[in-house]
C-alpha cells in the first residue's frame, strides 16, 4: 500500500502547504534534476545550510500518510468502500459548514491528497 506521497503529489503540496508539515524527503542532483531514489527519505532536518550536501542535492518535501492527516481537519475520515472489490477505492470525508466534502484515491494517501488540493481550492485549509 502507497505510505508517503509521489513525486508530483509532492512538488504540487510544496506549493501552498507548510514546508515543516512533511516529515519525508526525496532528493535530486541539482546538476542534473535527477532523483538520488524512488524512494523519499525519512526528514531528520540535521542538514547544514551551506554544507557540501546542501550544494550537491534539492531537497523535495514528501508528506507521509501520517503527515497528511495532520494537515487535514480533525473531523477527517477515510473509509474503504466495499461496494468494489476489484476496483478498490478509499473515500476521504470532511465536513464543512456548507456540508460534506468527499474526495476519493486508489489508496489512503491518494484520497488525503486529494481532500488537500480540494480544500486548498476552496479556501478552505
Amino acid at each position: 500500500m502507497k505510505s508517503y506521497t509521489d513525486i508530483e503529489q509532492s512538488r504540487k503540496l510544496a506549493e501552498f502547504l507548510p514546508l515543516d508539515s512533511a516529515d519525508m524527503e526525496y532528493l535530486s542532483i541539482k546538476e542534473n534534476g535527477l532523483l538520488v531514489g524512488n524512494v523519499p527519505f525519512v526528514k531528520d532536518d540535521s542538514e547544514v545550510e551551506n554544507s557540501a550536501y546542501s550544494r550537491t542535492y534539492d531537497r523535495i518535501a514528501c508528506w507521509s500518510l501520517s503527515a497528511l492527516l495532520s494537515v487535514l481537519p480533525k473531523d477527517t475520515d477515510i473509509v474503504k468502500e466495499e461496494a468494489d472489490t476489484e476496483n478498490e477505492q478509499y473515500m476521504c470525508t470532511v465536513g464543512v459548514k456548507s456540508g460534506i466534502i468527499s474526495t476519493f484515491g486508489n489508496n489512503p494517501v491518494d484520497a488525503c491528497y486529494e481532500m488537500i488540493i480540494r480544500l486548498n481550492e476552496l479556501k478552505l485549509l
